[in-house]
């Protein structure tokens, strides 16, 4: 192969690592300092909602570090790890949001946080994201519509209301766009029992630092 022939090949191969060098520096880049206004962003939207189901009067403590994995769970609808949020006032338990799934939506999957409070009541549930029909089956979300409080206060103990009117309960729907209001109050009431069966370690006690101290001290 002629020699010139080889230097082009050799100077052509340098110039494209080069150009894939920096342009990978410049995504890490751009990830770099775009990564925490993100983040900032998507935790200002979920306190925005976390207030609207339990609010400010219902906990002195940061929502969003007082968090817990749960594992997968089929009445949770969760094919992954998802998350508790505990909310406490004065060194006491007050309320738990956890996500949840609403797997048999019209369009599939219904992304939802039901906050529960400690004497085992809702405190309200929000659409966190959904794949309805616009105009049709978004009214479950609370920019569309009022529907979605109608979880507000309640509990277990109507555990034969939790269907739509149409099915002989309690729940209100819209007309020609029954799944989806079916899936998110079947959802919502399979959170409800989840609850009741890991009520103990989603309302565990706040460990203040110098309990931990002190349990420490006494272990060693």
């Amino acid at each position: 192969m002629p020699r010139e022939i080889v230097k082009h090949a050799a100077s052509t191969a340098a110039i494209m690592m080069a150009f894939a060098i920096v342009g990978t520096a410049m995504l890490a880049y751009v990830f770099d300092v775009t990564k925490t206004p993100i983040a900032e962003s998507e935790a200002k939207a979920r306190m925005a909602l976390f207030r609207q189901i339990v609010p400010d009067a219902l906990h002195d403590n940061g929502l969003l570090e007082d968090v817990i994995e749960i594992p997968a769970d089929p009445l949770l609808g969760n094919r992954t790890v998802s998350h508790a949020y505990r909310a406490s006032l004065q060194g006491k338990r007050t309320a738990v949001i956890l996500e949840a799934i609403a797997p048999d939506g019209y369009s599939g999957d219904i992304k939802l946080l039901v906050a529960i409070k400690a004497d085992g009541s809702l405190g309200g549930v929000r659409v966190l994201a959904h794949k309805e029909t616009p105009g049709l089956g978004d009214y479950i979300e609370i920019t569309h519509s009022q529907w979605i409080k109608q979880f507000d206060g309640k509990s277990l103990t109507d555990a034969a209301q939790w269907r739509v009117k149409k099915d002989g309960g309690q729940f209100d729907y819209m007309a020609g766009a029954t799944i989806t209001p079916r899936a998110v109050v079947k959802a919502v009431r399979q959170v409800l029992e989840y609850h009741a069966m890991h009520r103990k370690s989603l309302f565990a006690d706040v460990v203040t630092t110098k309990e931990a101290d002190s349990a420490a001290g006494a272990a060693s």
